[in-house]
């Protein structure tokens, strides 16, 4: 072999041994910036790493930006014999062919760890996130917004209240470290170009092909989205919306459909039709606040046509609203008490026929206490029960019945009158009742179950 020939054998013989050293001291040694739960284990062998590691008191202080917010007592770690393979496994993750300085932390659990410790401090340290967080500003979503038909984004806005989801979860990997250093991390708003924002704007836009017909009694309004929402945004999963502009369109509406306290076409007993007095407690109309809930909900579901029914409300003792959906007699329905001032008359209907009818003394008119004219309907009936109120001397009074059917919540309606010993037709005039449609004691039992509660009482 020449010179040249033993240069080139001798220099790839040393190689093979810089090679094989090099292989043998990455397979049995930690990189140099390698550390274990926070612990530098760089060029240990998996032994010393696990002496070093093994050795080193827990502080159990936990730091934030700098500044400690739990205070721990020193423990040992509580690694055993029995954790060397962990060691062993460790090696082999970080090991590389030839020598790396990239940084990198590995975790590894004791085996004889203290978990009420962890779990305390746990407690301890989110209480202390949370208590921090109270005098720090949040960050703002974007938010997507449907109004008047356009929908926009609004640009989030950053704040710095720490990120306390993502900081336990650090104090999770962290927990073993021999002292615990947080990240200053802050919870981050969505952006624009967010899943949840395109989620939300998707969902929203298509309000703006939305329609739905309000079905009110035998009349229906279809509405667009417009007509009804004015503003609405999507998170979380909800909805939340305004209604105001449906306040023009409703308001048409009840003129057009809604009873309560408005005049009744009424054809008296005599089949003479008239205009009732406005006011009355007998009717419906339908709510605001209900119907926008209602048709809002439609919208936003995509539902196609909704009912009116269960919008409505009224006044007096029962609220629900009365006489929705009923045609006959101008809305009065065939079941109904029938009071004539002028003729001091009662007479009681029902299905269109009449059952009973009695004369009888209403409220006194020269003392401003006249039976209330209008469409009213019964609000409770009690036998026997007591009347209670003030006469015309301004003494209180307590007087007993025998039937009392309730038809104002000022306190009208029909009883007997045993007392009364004027039941002239003129009686009215001057020596009447404080209100009330007074009636024979004869005549009050069969008045009493002619009429039931809810049923109209129609007084001209």
């Amino acid at each position: 072999m020449d010179t040249k020939g033993k240069v080139a054998s001798g220099i790839a013989v040393a190689l093979v041994i810089i090679l094989g050293g090099s292989y043998w001291h990455q397979s049995t040694h930690f990189n140099k910036n390698t550390s274990i739960n926070g612990i530098n284990v760089g060029g240990l062998t998996k032994q010393a790493a696990y002496d070093k590691v093994a050795k080193t008191k827990l502080s159990n202080d936990v730091y934030l930006d700098g500044k400690l917010i739990y205070d721990g007592t020193k423990i040992s770690a509580g690694y055993t014999s029995t954790d060397q393979k962990k060691f062993k496994e460790a090696m082999h993750k970080q090991s590389t062919l030839f020598p790396s300085s990239k940084a990198r932390d590995i975790r590894i659990v004791p085996s004889e760890s203290n978990t009420a410790r962890t779990a305390e401090m746990k407690k301890a340290v989110s209480s202390k996130i949370n208590n921090l967080n109270t005098t720090r500003k949040a960050p703002v979503n974007a938010k997507v917004v449907w109004q008047n038909g356009k929908v926009t984004t609004t640009k989030p806005r950053k704040g710095n209240q720490y990120d306390q989801k993502c900081l336990m979860k650090q104090l999770d990997q962290r927990a073993y470290d021999p002292t615990i250093h947080l990240d200053k991390l802050y919870t981050q708003p969505l952006g624009a170009s967010s899943s949840e924002i395109q989620k939300q704007k998707t969902k929203l836009s298509k309000l703006n092909n939305r329609s739905v017909t309000y079905k009110v009694e035998n009349s229906s309004y279809k509405l667009i989205s417009k007509d009804v929402l004015t503003k609405v945004t999507y998170e979380d999963g909800k909805y939340t919306f305004d209604t105001h502009a449906f306040k023009p369109e409703l308001k048409k509406i009840n003129k057009e459909k809604a009873t309560l306290g408005k005049s009744f076409k009424f054809k008296t007993h005599s089949g003479k039709v008239i205009d009732t007095a406005k006011g009355g407690s007998y009717g419906w109309k339908i709510s605001d606040t209900k119907a926008s809930k209602t048709l809002g909900n439609a919208l936003l579901n995509g539902t196609k046509t909704v009912e009116a029914k269960d919008d409505i409300y009224g006044e007096g003792y029962y609220t629900g609203g009365l006489g929705y959906g009923v045609t006959a007699n101008h809305g009065l329905g065939n079941t109904y008490a029938e009071v004539s001032i002028a003729d001091q008359h009662a007479w009681f209907y029902r299905d269109g026929k009449e059952v009973f009818s009695a004369d009888v003394v209403t409220g006194k008119q020269s003392s401003g206490d006249a039976t209330p004219k209008g469409v009213w309907y019964i609000m409770y009936q009690q036998s026997p029960s007591v009347l209670r109120g003030t006469g015309d001397s301004g003494k209180s009074y307590t007087q007993p019945v025998s039937y009392w059917s309730a038809f104002t919540n000022g306190g009208v309606g029909f009883h007997d009158a045993s007392w009364r010993s004027n039941w002239s037709k003129s009686a009215y005039l001057s020596d009447g009742s404080n209100g009330c449609v007074n009636m024979h004691p004869g005549d009050a039992g069969e008045a009493y179950r002619a009429i039931k509660v809810h049923e109209p009482v129609i007084v001209y």
